[in-house]
Protein backbone atom coordinates (compact mmCIF):
# COMPACT_ATOMS: atom_id res chain seq x y z
CA UNK A 1 0.00 0.00 0.00
CA UNK A 2 2.62 2.09 1.17
CA UNK A 3 4.23 1.72 -2.57
CA UNK A 4 1.56 2.30 -4.19
CA UNK A 5 0.92 5.83 -2.08
CA UNK A 6 4.66 6.61 -2.65
CA UNK A 7 3.64 5.67 -6.99
CA UNK A 8 0.71 8.10 -6.92
CA UNK A 9 2.51 11.04 -4.80
CA UNK A 10 5.41 10.75 -7.34
CA UNK A 11 2.87 10.89 -10.24
CA UNK A 12 0.95 14.08 -9.28
CA UNK A 13 4.72 15.60 -8.48
CA UNK A 14 5.57 15.08 -11.61
CA UNK A 15 2.19 16.62 -13.31
CA UNK A 16 2.40 19.62 -11.02
CA UNK A 17 5.88 20.29 -12.50
CA UNK A 18 4.73 19.70 -15.77
CA UNK A 19 1.53 22.06 -15.71
CA UNK A 20 3.90 24.84 -13.96
CA UNK A 21 7.07 24.95 -16.17
CA UNK A 22 5.11 23.40 -19.79
CA UNK A 23 1.61 24.66 -19.58
CA UNK A 24 1.52 27.98 -17.52
CA UNK A 25 4.92 29.42 -17.97
CA UNK A 26 4.85 28.95 -21.74
CA UNK A 27 0.70 30.42 -22.26
CA UNK A 28 2.04 33.67 -19.93
CA UNK A 29 5.07 33.99 -21.83
CA UNK A 30 3.33 34.11 -25.31
CA UNK A 31 1.18 36.65 -23.54
CA UNK A 32 4.09 38.74 -22.88
CA UNK A 33 5.07 38.47 -26.17
CA UNK A 34 2.03 40.41 -27.44
CA UNK A 35 2.28 43.15 -24.70
CA UNK A 36 4.02 46.21 -24.08
CA UNK A 37 5.07 47.49 -20.57
CA UNK A 38 2.97 49.42 -20.80
CA UNK A 39 0.04 47.56 -21.58
CA UNK A 40 1.32 44.87 -18.51
CA UNK A 41 0.41 47.57 -15.43
CA UNK A 42 -2.40 48.76 -17.21
CA UNK A 43 -5.52 48.14 -14.71
CA UNK A 44 -8.78 47.77 -15.72
CA UNK A 45 -10.06 49.97 -12.80
CA UNK A 46 -8.32 51.05 -9.23
CA UNK A 47 -10.05 47.67 -8.06
CA UNK A 48 -8.58 45.59 -10.52
CA UNK A 49 -5.02 44.33 -11.24
CA UNK A 50 -2.46 44.70 -13.60
CA UNK A 51 -1.02 41.71 -15.87
CA UNK A 52 2.13 43.13 -13.93
CA UNK A 53 0.58 42.85 -10.20
CA UNK A 54 -0.82 39.71 -11.45
CA UNK A 55 2.93 37.71 -12.31
CA UNK A 56 4.49 39.24 -9.00
CA UNK A 57 1.81 37.36 -6.79
CA UNK A 58 2.21 34.35 -9.02
CA UNK A 59 5.93 34.61 -7.84
CA UNK A 60 5.37 35.57 -4.09
CA UNK A 61 2.64 32.83 -3.61
CA UNK A 62 4.96 29.64 -5.43
CA UNK A 63 7.90 30.89 -3.38
CA UNK A 64 5.93 31.24 -0.12
CA UNK A 65 3.72 27.89 -0.44
CA UNK A 66 6.42 25.73 -2.44
CA UNK A 67 10.38 27.39 -2.17
CA UNK A 68 9.72 28.37 1.34
CA UNK A 69 6.94 27.11 2.68
CA UNK A 70 8.34 23.09 1.76
CA UNK A 71 11.66 23.89 0.44
CA UNK A 72 12.40 25.41 4.00
CA UNK A 73 13.87 28.44 2.81
CA UNK A 74 13.71 32.09 4.15
CA UNK A 75 10.48 33.35 3.46
CA UNK A 76 10.57 37.13 3.00
CA UNK A 77 6.79 37.67 0.93
CA UNK A 78 5.15 40.74 1.46
CA UNK A 79 2.05 39.82 -0.21
CA UNK A 80 0.31 43.42 -0.25
CA UNK A 81 3.29 44.81 -2.42
CA UNK A 82 2.39 42.21 -5.08
CA UNK A 83 -0.77 44.09 -5.74
CA UNK A 84 0.02 47.74 -4.62
CA UNK A 85 3.38 47.96 -7.69
CA UNK A 86 1.89 50.38 -9.79
CA UNK A 87 5.69 51.28 -11.19
CA UNK A 88 6.31 49.98 -14.61
CA UNK A 89 8.93 47.01 -14.54
CA UNK A 90 9.50 45.78 -17.87
CA UNK A 91 8.08 42.97 -19.13
CA UNK A 92 11.27 41.11 -19.42
CA UNK A 93 12.14 41.39 -15.86
CA UNK A 94 8.84 40.20 -14.67
CA UNK A 95 9.35 37.54 -16.72
CA UNK A 96 13.09 36.68 -15.37
CA UNK A 97 11.43 36.70 -12.06
CA UNK A 98 8.51 34.36 -12.47
CA UNK A 99 11.08 31.95 -14.59
CA UNK A 100 13.63 32.13 -11.43
CA UNK A 101 10.84 30.91 -9.20
CA UNK A 102 9.86 28.45 -11.32
CA UNK A 103 13.58 26.76 -11.75
CA UNK A 104 13.37 27.18 -7.84
CA UNK A 105 10.01 25.71 -7.44
CA UNK A 106 11.11 22.80 -9.56
CA UNK A 107 13.92 22.04 -8.32
CA UNK A 108 12.31 22.12 -4.76
CA UNK A 109 9.30 19.53 -5.79
CA UNK A 110 12.18 17.24 -7.85
CA UNK A 111 13.93 16.90 -4.80
CA UNK A 112 10.53 15.98 -2.91
CA UNK A 113 10.45 12.59 -1.03
CA UNK A 114 6.83 11.31 -2.25
CA UNK A 115 6.59 9.60 1.16
CA UNK A 116 6.32 12.87 2.74
CA UNK A 117 3.53 14.29 0.90
CA UNK A 118 1.35 13.93 3.78
CA UNK A 119 3.59 15.73 6.10
CA UNK A 120 2.53 19.18 7.57
CA UNK A 121 3.86 22.59 6.95
CA UNK A 122 2.54 25.84 8.40
CA UNK A 123 1.92 28.27 5.31
CA UNK A 124 0.57 31.61 5.62
CA UNK A 125 -0.63 30.74 8.62
CA UNK A 126 -2.29 27.62 7.14
CA UNK A 127 -1.06 24.23 8.78
CA UNK A 128 -1.51 22.38 5.57
CA UNK A 129 0.08 18.73 4.14
CA UNK A 130 2.72 18.91 0.83
CA UNK A 131 0.12 17.44 -1.04
CA UNK A 132 -2.47 20.49 -0.27
CA UNK A 133 0.40 22.81 -0.44
CA UNK A 134 1.08 21.71 -4.01
CA UNK A 135 -2.43 21.51 -5.15
CA UNK A 136 -2.58 25.18 -4.67
CA UNK A 137 0.01 26.52 -5.85
CA UNK A 138 -1.03 24.57 -8.72
CA UNK A 139 -4.52 25.76 -9.27
CA UNK A 140 -3.87 29.33 -7.79
CA UNK A 141 -1.24 29.41 -10.64
CA UNK A 142 -4.39 27.90 -13.38
CA UNK A 143 -6.58 30.52 -12.17
CA UNK A 144 -3.91 33.83 -12.51
CA UNK A 145 -2.67 31.95 -16.06
CA UNK A 146 -6.53 32.24 -17.31
CA UNK A 147 -6.79 35.78 -15.92
CA UNK A 148 -3.65 37.23 -17.78
CA UNK A 149 -4.58 35.19 -20.97
CA UNK A 150 -7.58 36.85 -20.87
CA UNK A 151 -6.36 40.50 -20.05
CA UNK A 152 -4.71 39.66 -23.21
CA UNK A 153 -7.03 38.79 -25.50
CA UNK A 154 -8.92 41.85 -24.25
CA UNK A 155 -6.08 44.04 -24.92
CA UNK A 156 -4.96 42.65 -27.92
CA UNK A 157 -7.95 41.75 -29.39
CA UNK A 158 -6.35 38.28 -30.89
CA UNK A 159 -6.30 34.48 -31.22
CA UNK A 160 -2.80 33.64 -29.01
CA UNK A 161 -2.89 30.33 -31.39
CA UNK A 162 -2.15 28.19 -28.22
CA UNK A 163 -2.70 24.75 -29.90
CA UNK A 164 -3.45 24.07 -33.49
CA UNK A 165 -6.84 22.17 -33.88
CA UNK A 166 -5.71 21.12 -37.32
CA UNK A 167 -5.49 17.47 -36.99
CA UNK A 168 -7.87 15.35 -35.23
CA UNK A 169 -5.45 15.44 -31.95
CA UNK A 170 -5.04 19.67 -31.06
CA UNK A 171 -0.97 20.22 -30.84
CA UNK A 172 0.27 22.53 -28.97
CA UNK A 173 1.55 26.24 -30.33
CA UNK A 174 4.81 26.49 -28.52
Amino acid sequence: MILQMNDAAQTFIAKARSLLSDDYLPKIERCLEKLSDEEVWRRANPESNSIGNLLLHLTGNARQWIVSGIGGSADGRVRQQEFDEQTIIPRAELLALLRQTLTEVDGTLAALDPSRVLDEHHIQGYDVTVLEAVFHVVEHFSMHTGQIILLTKLLKSADLKFYDFSDVMPKSGW
